[in-house]
């Protein structure tokens, strides 16, 4: 009996994206922190405030750091947000 070829992927996976760089993330963080979202920062989430508290560096799952740079924290809670979803109180 042959042995049988692997190719290094189990059966029923389906094949993911390459993740995004590091320097994709970090682009994001920087664009974030040279118009102003610093930490400390008060900021609106739509009609919410709240307090930029940290940056997201997250290379993988559904909030990316990518595209949601900023963690905010407001009084619903705290929130990864794209720069598009804040603005500068």
């Amino acid at each position: 009996m042959a042995a049988k070829e692997r190719d290094g992927r189990r059966p029923g996976k389906l094949l993911q994206e390459p993740e995004p760089s590091g320097r994709t993330i970090g682009s994001a963080v920087n664009a974030a922190i040279n118009q102003g979202f610093v930490i400390g920062r008060e900021v609106m989430v739509g009609s919410i405030p709240g307090i930029v508290v940290g940056y997201n560096i997250a290379s993988f799952g559904q909030f990316v750091g990518n595209a949601y740079p900023l963690v905010v924290r407001t009084a619903l809670g705290v929130a990864k947000c794209g720069m598009d979803e804040v603005s500068l109180a």
